[in-house]
This record gives structure tokens, sequence and C-alpha cells, in this order.
């Protein structure tokens, strides 16, 4: 990809941009203007410098219909972002000098910016890394995840116990963030399956919407910017008012409850059984909206869905996203009327998958009674899946076994290429958790 061309920023100019926010976006004089404000025009002020680059490479993009990435995963580590842009942009020291020049430490200032904490550690952070990348090296690109209320928890001490509280992020305003309330989708769980002149029809049970908000992140020198899109969970209906005006209040709230629930927590304990409902729901939830909305991007470029592999590149991060096998078969045999093979192959070569774990019993697994309640659809597909595996490669290794739908070994057969974090990673997937699939499918 062509590189964009970065303005020159100066430290009068940032001073003035930086001015012109706390008075027009915060409504705040500088005499009685406290460091969250400053830090909230900084951020603007940053913030502007990014949009017509994030702008550019999206035209870009569009107008030569480029085959993009889409990196999928649970977790986006991507911390304090004021430091992040200024670096990337080339004008930390621009920063601080303008915000001297104002009266500021940008260093407090910085150290203001709450840590969007949306991952629990290497993962997370591989994650945000590969989006700095991606945005480096000028590809086309979307990350998709969730935008949690609370991320990872906060930790600490009291009379020499560890304690625990909710993260609050998204106490304060996210400004790096654009709403986008016009890309939603909706989002089933539950309910049954019927067949109605040889189609599969799912009645769900439980609906709720996810809405898109999007981060632009920028590449190296501000020359190319991609997009992350979290989705937040919200409901259908916004309130219900019969059930209120008979005086059920706590019902009346029972759908953005739902709703809210989903989007609300990183990691929930899923050591109990509505744990585990919730974290199988809030991976389909995310995983789901995500296939939707890069097909909508696909088909709104005018291409037809059997060409979907040469434009998409969906990279699973863990095996969090593994449902979007299933999600993508279904949506290409139910609402695109391919047959089942061919939706079978043509999801495979969009699929990729990343293992972040050589441990068997570390690998996820859902019980399948409740997977089959939570996602009855997809529980015939991957029955689907898993029949034409046994009959293509002779193999014995199955995904859904004694009573569990195995995500690993449903992501290594959804994919055309596997891969661990590093060289040797790779090298002992093949030997270790994946030797027997390594031998049914050599060179993925």
């Amino acid at each position: 990809m062509t590189a964009q061309t970065q303005p020159t920023v100066t430290v009068d100019s940032l001073q003035a941009e930086i001015t012109r926010h706390l008075k027009l976006s915060i409504g705040k004089d500088p005499s009685h203007a406290s460091v969250y404000d400053w830090r909230m025009s900084l951020s603007l002020a940053l913030r502007d410098l990014v949009v017509e680059p994030w702008f550019a490479s999206t035209r870009k993009t569009y107008e030569g219909q480029h085959k993009r990435v889409y990196y999928l995963s649970m977790e986006f580590l991507i911390g304090r972002l004021v430091e992040d842009v200024t670096i990337n942009l080339d004008v930390e020291q621009t920063a601080i000098d303008a915000m001297a020049a104002l009266g500021q430490d940008y260093k407090v200032v910085v150290a203001d910016e709450p840590d969007a904490a949306l991952g629990n550690g290497g993962l997370g952070r591989l994650a945000a890394c590969f989006m700095d990348s991606l945005a480096t090296l000028a590809i086309p690109a979307y990350g998709y995840g969730i935008r949690y209320e609370h991320g990872l928890f906060e930790q600490h001490f009291e009379n020499g116990q560890q304690t625990e509280s909710a993260e609050g992020w998204l106490a304060q305003r996210h400004v790096w963030e654009f709403e986008r309330p016009e890309v939603a989708y909706k989002i089933h769980f539950g309910g049954y399956v019927s067949e109605e002149d040889g189609k599969a029809n799912w009645h769900p049970a439980e609906t709720v919407l996810a809405s898109a908000y999007d981060t632009p992140v920028i590449g190296w020198k501000g020359q190319w910017a991609n997009t992350l899109r979290l989705w937040a969970a919200k409901p259908v209906k916004l309130f219900d008012l019969e059930s209120f005006n008979r005086g059920d209040y706590v019902g009346a709230n029972a759908p953005e409850r739902l709703a809210r629930t989903i989007s609300r927590v990183l990691y929930p304990d899923d050591t109990t059984q509505d744990g585990k409902e919730l974290r199988l729901k809030q991976e389909y939830f995310f995983t789901s909206a995500s296939i939707k909305d890069l097909l909508r991007r696909f088909l709104s470029e005018g291409h037809q869905i059997t060409d979907l592999a040469d434009h998409v590149a969906i990279q699973l991060n863990d095996t969090h996203p593994a449902i979007a096998g299933p999600e993508l078969v279904r949506l290409l045999i139910d609402k695109h009327a391919l047959p089942e093979k061919d939706a079978i192959e043509l999801a495979r070569k969009c699929l990729a998958y990343t293992n972040h774990t050589l441990l068997p019993e570390a690998l996820e697994s859902w019980p399948e009674d409740l997977f089959a309640r939570i996602l009855p659809r997809h529980h015939r597909i991957i029955q689907m899946i898993q029949h034409r595996h046994l009959e293509e490669t002779g193999s014995d290794v199955r995904i859904i076994d004694h009573g569990n739908v195995k995500m690993g070994e449903l992501a290594f057969v959804m994919a055309h290429k596997v891969n661990g974090v590093s060289a040797l990673h790779s090298e002992l997937v093949k030997e270790t958790v994946f030797a027997d699939l390594n031998t049914a499918y050599p060179n993925r």
C-alpha cells in the first residue's frame, strides 16, 4: 500500500489545537482546567491528526478493493493511547513542549489516562501489537473484539491480603472511540431448529444487539491507519413499559440486563454453569457480529459470495473466536444458499488459527448439552463438519468427544493454516497437542 503524507505539526500549531479543544470541546477556561481537562484536550487534538490518514487509508482500500485482514480476539490490551499515538505520529517531543508552554507536565497528563485493560496478558498484548504492526505495514485490517464495561480487575492489598475490584475505564468518556449507532446486528441465542422444505430454520429464544464502536489504530509515522471495532451488547427492546406499569420493575429491565451482562466483564468466572453460559454467549456474540460485519462490507463492494476468500482473511487469536467457522458456514448455507460442502471449503479458505497453548487440558471445550442449548444450529453444523472431516481424512480425532465440544480441534479443522506464537511454538504444536491432526492435514 502507498503511504499517506502526514502534515507537519509544530509546537505552536499543537498548542493552538489543545487550547481550542479545551474551550470548545471541553468547555473550560485554562485557569480552571483540571489535569483531566488538559488530557482530554490533548487527546482530541491528537485524534484530529489521526482521522485524516484513517479516512485516506479506508478510501484507498475501498477504491482498490484490496483484501482485508480481520483479526478476531477476545482481548485487546491496548493500554493508554495518548503516549502510543504521540510516538506513532512522531510528535512526542512536540506534545511535551506544547504542554509545557501551557504550564502542564506532559508525563502527569499521560498518567491521568485510564488504562483500557481489555485483556489479561500476553494474548491481549499480542493482539494490540499486531494491530500496530498491520497499520505500520499499511495492510488493510480490522480488529474485532468486545467493548467490556469492566476490563481486567483492579488489584489491591489490604492487611496483607489481595482484593479485587471492578476496573472502570469507561467511568470517564473514552475519547479515542467513535460510536457507530448505524452499525448494529441482531445476535441470537437458544431456541430450536426446525426443518422446512429441506432447509434448517433457527428459531432463537433470545436476541441482543451488537453495536459498533471504532477506534483508529495509527501506524508508525502516521502513514496508515486501521480500525479496532469493539462490540457493545444492547437490548433490542430498550424497556418493557407494560411490565413496569404492572409493578414488575425488575422484569421491565430484563432485556437491558441480559444485554449488558454480555459485554460487562472481561472473563467472568466460568466455574459455575451460569458463568460457562455467559462466557459462551460472549464468544458467540462478538464473533457473530464480526462475521456479519465483514460479509456486509464484502458484499457492498459488489463481489460474488463465492469469491469471499479472495478478499477476506480471518485470523482467530486462540480458540475464543473458533465459533467463527460454524457461524460463517451457517450464514453461507442459510442466508446465501451454498451447498454444505462448498460452504465448509469456502469458510476454511478464509480462516486461520493461532494456537496459544501446548497443554491439551488447557484447550477450550464446552459441555455438549450447554452448547446445543445456547447454539442449536451451530451444534448441528459442527456435527456436519465433523462428519466430513472424519470421512475425508480417515482420522479418529473428533471435534465432539465424550460429551464435549472441543474448540481447539474445531479451529484446526476449519482453518487452512495454523500457527503458534513463534516459529518454535509452531513446530511444537505439530509435534504435541495437534500431532494427529497435523498428520491428517499435512502442511497446514
